[in-house]
């Protein structure tokens, strides 16, 4: 399955996720490039966009190697490996407050003036344009599990099977249009994979305040519960 571009993946993943339309679900997506699919998602389904703030903590010296993840709330999560690698504490605490405060950065460049969505009681759709390893979206959403969510959806245009099978374990749900064995990268499954600059996450964050604010008073969630 090749995708035309990131509206012609998100499209089809509103298809598949169509029962949650109606229940103001809030989309949560990865930032850069699942933006742009997190409008239409949120649009197609009658929710509301923002995106999920997360980032890796690196071992010291070794800063490719994730021990872990923060999120802006200084949230920390721990992979399994990190507990026996004996990381002195401050230097942990000052590298996750250093990684917050890159991330507050980016909320206050592409949000000004607004905080996180509160995902609490409500169905969180966390998506991704493509997802390799899932440390980024495992991280994202076991972060996220801590502010209640009533129920946690991963949604992608491709996945590796390894991420699936790891994602499965974290969210409620896990729903990829395309799981090839052969996964390589991200590219390869879109004709058209542009880049998405920091000035069209603000633009697109910003237009669905708008939308948001356009909405008539109470229109919010339903009290009955759909399930897929």
């Amino acid at each position: 399955m090749i995708f035309r571009d990131r509206e012609h993946a998100a499209t089809l993943l509103a298809a598949r996720l169509d029962a949650w339309r109606g229940r103001r679900p809030l989309v949560l997506a990865i930032p850069r490039g699942a933006v742009p699919m997190g409008r239409t998602l949120a649009r197609a389904l009658e929710g509301d966009l923002d995106v999920v703030l997360v980032h890796k903590v690196g071992a010291p010296y070794q800063p490719e190697f994730a021990i872990g993840a923060v999120d802006e709330s200084g949230a920390w999560h721990a992979e399994a490996h990190a507990r026996s690698m004996g990381i002195d504490p401050g230097w942990l605490a000052a590298e996750c407050a250093r990684q917050v405060a890159r991330l507050r950065e980016r909320r206050a460049a592409w949000s000004p003036g607004r905080a996180a969505l509160d995902p609490a009681g409500r169905v969180a759709i966390v998506v991704d344009d493509g997802i390799a390893t899932g440390a980024t979206m495992d991280a994202a959403v076991r972060l996220l599990r801590a502010r209640g969510p009533e129920r946690i959806i991963v949604a992608a245009a491709v996945a590796s099977p390894e991420a699936v099978t790891r994602l499965r374990r974290a969210a409620d749900e896990v729903v990829a249009l395309h799981v090839p064995r052969d996964f390589r990268a991200v590219s390869l499954w879109f004709e058209d994979f542009a880049q998405v600059e920091d000035d069209e996450v603000a633009a697109i964050l910003a237009a669905e305040r708008e939308r948001e604010r356009a909405r008539p008073a109470g229109d919010g969630p339903p009290a009955d519960v759909r399930r897929p």
